[in-house]
């Protein structure tokens, strides 16, 4: 067996953006010590060619892209491809939002997992074009990913329309304990434990940020909201509604990027706010389990699974209402919450569980092979392609 992966489809490492390169450096870092040899593609706009260098064992690959935002992303999932389509290891493609590339890995016979992440085409911030985009090459995903990962059980069912239920996994994502509140940086936002409810989130729509804080600010409440996320009102007319909606005891406190900073936040508020719509596994969510906050969430297939039964749901403006009315006068029932968001956590999100998920299945297709020869696998391509889109 070949212990050799190839990530692709992040921006890099060390993890500086988001969800998906944190996941990808604690999976590196795990394979690493477990003996394998890992190899990272990163993006970077200060090179005039490819480097190669190594952090904390993990190969990295750098490539040069000058553009930004959507197009540097594209243009750097197609040279990444193009550099690992000849070259040893499994591949790990984190996302499908350039899926139709992977013909490439496909042609040169490569064993490439894909992590088919959320149901992109159906969120409402994209432009019917980019939607479109998304929707192709979740199909091109389905076609030419060897197995696929899905981060949740609706998720699963869903691709389970486009593939068999034998070609895709369920493995979410995890998150790191968070044990107590580190006081000290609640003062610096002159924060008291238990005192403040709080709302981690992209300021879209989908997200249920108006209804959230309409509702908070519909009656006085012993508790301040905090926000954070980035709002531009001048440019954006949700940000400006958003704005519109809060009081003074609705804090905004900006992007905060500072991984410490947002899981002492965490750890500290009396109500951790989920309201987003769709998705599948949200890495957000897990980490306010593991910080063992209590979840009021918007009610959705996608977060009832991964917060459970014992999380309180919303649907609408007055319901979200209703529960602040209720859960801001019951420190028994916030408490339970708070012991329920533990054990849901210990119970399936820990990163010890999802990582050893994922070498398990690595290394299933990491065993050596005879190569087939490349007309061989074309006409194969053909075929499957003429069979899948027939469906």
């Amino acid at each position: 067996m070949n212990k050799c992966i190839r990530i692709l489809g992040t921006r890099g490492l060390p993890a500086q953006h988001g969800g998906f390169e944190t996941f990808a450096q604690y999976l590196s870092l795990y394979l690493v010590e477990r003996g394998w040899d890992v190899i990272v593609y990163c993006q970077d706009d200060s090179i005039d060619e490819i480097v190669e260098q190594t952090w904390r064992g993990i190969q990295l690959i750098k490539i040069p892209v000058s553009a930004h935002g959507a197009v540097g992303s594209i243009i750097f999932d197609w040279k990444s491809i193009r550099h690992a389509k000849q070259r040893e290891g499994v591949i790990l493609t984190l996302g499908y939002n350039t899926a139709i590339f992977c013909l490439w890995l496909k042609i040169n016979n490569k064993i490439n997992l894909i992590n088919m992440d959320g149901i992109e085409w159906k969120r409402q911030k994209w432009p019917a074009l980019i939607r479109l985009w998304f929707y192709i090459n979740e199909h091109f995903g389905c076609w030419l990913g060897n197995h696929l990962i899905a981060d949740h059980p609706e998720i699963k069912k869903h691709l389970m329309r486009r593939v068999s239920e034998k070609k895709i996994t369920v493995i979410a994502y995890g998150a790191e304990p968070v044990m107590s509140v580190n006081k000290s940086i609640l003062d610096q936002y002159g924060l008291t434990a238990n005192e403040y409810l709080i709302v981690i989130a992209r300021p879209e729509p989908e997200n249920s940020i108006v209804e959230i804080v309409t509702a908070f600010c519909a009656k006085d409440r012993p508790v301040k909201l905090v926000i954070l996320g980035e709002y531009v009102p001048q440019k954006n007319k949700y940000h400006k509604k958003v704005l519109e909606c809060a009081n003074a005891d609705v804090l905004f406190l900006g992007a905060i990027y500072d991984n410490e900073t947002v899981q002492a936040l965490r750890a500290g508020c009396r109500l951790y706010i989920h309201g987003h719509q769709v998705g599948g596994t949200n890495p957000s969510l897990v980490e306010a389990l593991g910080a063992g906050s209590a979840v009021m969430a918007h009610d959705n297939r996608f977060n009832r699974w991964v917060a459970g039964e014992h999380a309180k749901y919303f649907s609408n403006q007055q319901e979200c209402n209703e529960l602040f009315d209720d859960l801001l006068m019951n420190e028994q029932q916030v408490q339970s919450m708070q012991e329920a968001s533990r054990l849901r956590f210990l119970e399936a999100f820990t990163w010890d569980k999802i990582l050893s998920q994922y070498e398990a299945l690595l290394t299933e297709y990491a065993v050596s092979r005879t190569m087939t020869p490349k007309h061989s696998v074309i006409w194969s391509l053909i075929l499957q392609g003429f069979f899948f889109f027939r469906k």
